[in-house]
């Protein structure tokens, strides 16, 4: 009986190890150099990495689309929402704030200001806005770089994403690489690693 179980032990082993060790990792081997690079590194018109389009980075100045707000400051090292309730006083005033600044700094009336506008992702560090968000910004952005209303909509068109399979998830805007795009279309350097500069 011992001996049964031993060498069923042993065999169960083998199987994994074989399966485990050698199998897996070759699939996976394999998986990769077949399946496209999904690198995520932005680079500049000189090839000069300067950001990723995973993680959200905070812009200054008119000329650029603006991301989320960030509850720990597109800080990846403090990842996370503000995790206050709907109804808390001080996430309501941030909001009226951040409603009342967009509604001055595009020109429009409050009531258009969609919600991602105000608030912020669970991670602060969405890079990833609504197509409405993007184009409320397109006239002032277009203004501001003194290229044409037609060619900042093509270029948010360009960074919009459809849902996968055409029903999940929603149609977004990645405002880091369209950043990127306006960067190389009107000249101008950002660093999106360090865009205080």
């Amino acid at each position: 009986m011992l001996i049964r179980q031993a060498f069923t032990g042993l065999r169960a082993l083998l199987v994994f190890t074989l399966l485990l060790g050698l199998a897996y990792p070759l699939a996976m081997v394999l998986i990769a150099t077949v399946v496209p690079s999904q690198d995520s590194a932005i680079r500049n018109a000189d090839g000069v990495v300067v950001g990723s389009a995973l993680m959200a980075q905070p812009v200054t100045g008119d000329d650029w689309f603006y991301p989320r707000p960030s509850a720990g400051d597109y800080d990846g090292l403090s990842s996370g929402g503000s995790n206050l309730a709907a109804t808390n006083p001080e996430l309501v005033t941030a909001i009226t704030t951040r409603r009342a600044e967009i509604a001055e700094r595009e020109g429009v009336d409050e009531a258009s200001i969609p919600a991602d506008a105000v608030t912020a992702s669970a991670s602060g560090l969405d890079p990833e806005i609504s197509p409405e968000y993007a184009r409320l910004q397109i006239t002032r952005v277009a203004r501001e770089t003194g290229l044409s209303r037609e060619e900042v909509e093509t270029m948010v068109e360009a960074n919009t994403k459809q849902p996968l399979l055409g029903f999940i998830g929603v149609p977004r805007v990645n405002v880091v690489t369209l950043n990127n795009d306006l960067a190389n279309n009107t000249g101008a350097r950002i660093d999106l690693a360090d865009p205080q500069n």
